[in-house]
């Protein structure tokens, strides 16, 4: 079934474009994840149409991927077509105090492209690893920034009503929240985004963006496959220094460990699996419960078998 699914994808993509049994520790920042039943690049946002129409026409789980930096696969894979929207969509444009660009542009030089532009509003996302995708779908920000406090609207894929409609939405259409928006609970695939920003004298721009780049340095464990902060924060609460007074930095199930420089992240040190971070996942969030009583959500997207 798999090797017809992929001839008919190759029909759309180019066989070239098309892999079975990609193993997904390759395309994400934890290189951790067993392999996906297709794994499809497509060349044009024609062919992630198309794509997505087959998909829906043949009743085929679909999952869109970008870096793979904030996402825990689990170890049976995906019984999906996974679509990686990467560099080939990555294009820009800059138009005065506006800056667009699609989704498969990495967060870093989206905020490079801002300051060489002489804009302001991007510094905060400077550090952020993945795509801009994945960071408007979960609302990402950092140092009291957040997408959402630039972004004015966006271009998806809506495949709500069962057939693949384009569709633009404005900031409050996608009802940002804190890590989340609308594109979490509806099937959209979002394909690019138009920001304003402030105009702003690039020495100081890049000042800040490099001043938040030695903070992340400093207290995160970037030099190990991680997929960021676990957690989403606690209202009125912070997670590294509730685990860390619980004592269990350099806890270790298999290759996962919880990181002694930031304990609200979890490294991989060699050969870990999912199931070795579920468990510390686990762990952690019953420890805080029983001593803080609160209750810890994932941050992090978990997918697969």
């Amino acid at each position: 079934m798999v090797e017809g699914v992929a001839r008919a994808l190759a029909g759309l993509v180019g066989p070239e474009n098309v892999r079975i049994a990609e193993p997904l520790s390759r395309h994400t920042s934890f290189r951790i994840g067993g392999p996906a039943d297709c794994f499809v690049t497509p060349r044009s946002e024609a062919q992630v149409e198309a794509v997505l129409s087959f998909c829906l026409r043949e009743g085929i789980p679909y999952f869109i991927l970008g870096r793979g930096s904030n996402l825990l696969v689990k170890d049976g894979g995906l019984r999906a077509v996974v679509i990686q929207l990467g560099d080939r969509f990555a294009h820009y444009r800059v138009e005065r105090s506006s800056l667009w660009a699609q989704v498969g542009i990495t967060l870093r030089r989206l905020a490079d492209l801002a300051a060489s532009a002489a804009l302001s509003g991007l510094e905060f996302a400077g550090g952020i690893p993945g795509t801009l995708g994945g960071a408007i779908v979960m609302n990402a920000g950092a140092y009291g920034g957040e997408i959402k406090d630039v972004l004015v609207e966006a271009e998806v894929l809506d495949l709500s009503a069962g057939r693949v409609e384009r569709r633009r939405l404005t900031r409050d259409d996608l009802q940002f929240t804190y890590r989340s928006s609308l594109l979490q609970r509806r099937p959209m695939v979002v394909l690019s985004a138009r920001f304003r920003l402030t105009p702003g004298e690039p020495g100081s721009i890049y000042a800040r963006m490099s001043e938040l780049w030695r903070r992340r340095a400093e207290k995160q464990p970037l030099e190990l496959p991680s997929a960021g902060s676990i957690f989403k924060r606690p209202p009125g609460r912070f997670v590294g220094p509730m685990i860390q007074e619980l004592g269990l930095p350099g806890t270790r199930v298999g290759g996962a460990e919880i990181s002694r420089r930031h304990a609200g992240f979890i490294v991989n040190r060699g050969h870990a699996t999912a199931r070795d971070v579920l468990d510390l996942i686990t762990l952690i969030q019953q420890r805080v419960k029983d001593r803080f009583g609160v209750e810890l959500e994932p941050e992090i997207r978990i997918a697969g078998d």
